[in-house]
């Protein structure tokens, strides 16, 4: 009997025992998915109010989104590619690639040749010149009008100061010496593309914008004036100053909080009587560059991107050969390579779009120029290739 009561004793503390260990366990879940909760919550709060930060755009909302719905490449309420834009989002892989041992920042200093303010304060130059900033940022002079393609003159592309992709060289003149810019084209709304204040500087000046449906909203929220934007369709076209601006087709996506599509990428041309240019924007290679000629003729110079491309994404961001054979169906007479040299933004090596695209042009026989930044080429005139970019 007395053992007995000694086994019921213990198996009682046992009981009691568990049921404590229990309530421990118990109570450790409630607080650690309290913890987690919270932080969750705290990072939605966060995100909300970053979010509604200027540099990330606006909202789509009565005329816009009506117009932008009635876009024959609006599709279930976003933008879409026909057919479809075909990436490969995996994380995983994309992060090994990214790993790989390319160096992906110039060992040198990057020769740039400086811009004069009082040079953009008198009338623009007669005939047609270019100058490229880096990136997909050039400035042209056609026939007395001074325009911009993509104008990224920030120290990093993002929409943050101190965070992201920062240059690997200066502009060759700053932002706040910049003057006498008529337009400007703008590609799509991501942050090497569109930066709200190289776009706020400018529009101060009664800079005009031509913009993809949707990215005036952008625009609006960075209070610029509404006669100012000028957003328009593919195929659409406006003349402004005597010169006629042509929004064409373009293979990418866009988005300022995500990648949702929201507004629409594009190409432009830019055509005066005597002169024509075509800036690609980022794009994937397609049948657009053919349809393009087949519709408005050859073009001069093509601004044409040849960096920012992996093996996952070639669908939107053609390669240095893919970008030759674009050139060559838009049966342009000189390419200027845009779209590398500034940021770090892909896989590859730094100089590697530069050198795969020289060595395609020879086999195709595309004539390409590859001026330092900020250095001037004139159309029709003789111009010497430097092969800057390669370590001395």
């Amino acid at each position: 009997m007395l053992f007995e009561r000694i086994l019921a004793f213990y198996g009682h503390q046992n009981i009691i025992s568990t049921m404590t260990i229990q309530r421990k366990i118990k109570r450790r879940i409630i607080i650690a998915i309290s913890i987690l909760v919270g932080l969750i919550l705290l990072l939605a709060v966060t995100a909300f109010f970053i979010f509604r930060m200027p540099a990330f755009g606006g909202s789509f909302e009565g005329r816009r989104l009506e117009r932008m719905k009635s876009s024959p490449e609006y599709q279930d309420g976003r933008f879409e590619n026909s057919p479809k834009q075909n990436t490969d989002n995996s994380l995983i892989k994309n992060f090994k690639l990214y790993r790989q041992g390319f160096v992906r920042e110039p060992e040198f200093e990057i020769p740039v040749n400086k811009i004069h303010p009082n040079s953009l304060q008198k009338a623009a130059a007669p005939g047609f010149r270019v100058n490229w900033f880096g990136h997909a940022t050039v400035l042209s002079e056609m026939d007395g009008v001074r325009f911009m393609t993509d104008p990224v003159l920030s120290e990093r592309a993002s929409p943050f100061k101190s965070v992201g992709p920062k240059r690997f060289h200066p502009t060759p003149i700053p932002l706040n010496d910049m003057s006498g810019i008529d337009f400007v084209v703008v590609s799509h709304d991501h942050y090497d593309h569109l930066d709200m204040e190289t776009v706020k500087y400018l529009a101060k000046q009664a800079t005009h914008f031509f913009v993809g449906l949707g990215v005036g909203a952008h625009l609006e929220k960075w209070g610029i004036p509404a006669e100012q934007i000028h957003e328009m369709d593919w195929w659409d076209e406006f003349t402004f100053r005597g010169l006629k601006i042509i929004c064409t087709p373009a293979r990418h996506y866009s988005g300022r909080k995500a990648m949702d599509n929201s507004t629409l990428w594009a190409s432009w041309i830019v055509k005066s009587p005597n002169h024509s240019v075509y800036f690609s924007g980022d794009t994937g290679y397609a049948g657009h560059f053919a349809d393009i000629r087949k519709k408005y003729g050859p073009i001069d110079i093509s601004f044409m991107k040849v960096g920012a491309y992996g093996e996952t994404w070639l669908d939107i961001h053609m390669d240095p050969e893919s970008a030759v054979l674009a050139h060559k169906d838009l049966e342009a007479k000189i390419m200027l390579p845009v779209h590398w040299a500034t940021f770090d933004l892909s896989y590859h090596a730094w100089e590697e779009p530069i050198l795969r695209t020289l060595s395609a042009a020879k086999s195709k026989n595309a004539e390409v120029i590859t001026p330092e930044v900020g250095e001037w080429f004139e159309f029709g005139k003789p111009f010497i290739n430097h092969n800057w970019y390669q370590k001395k």
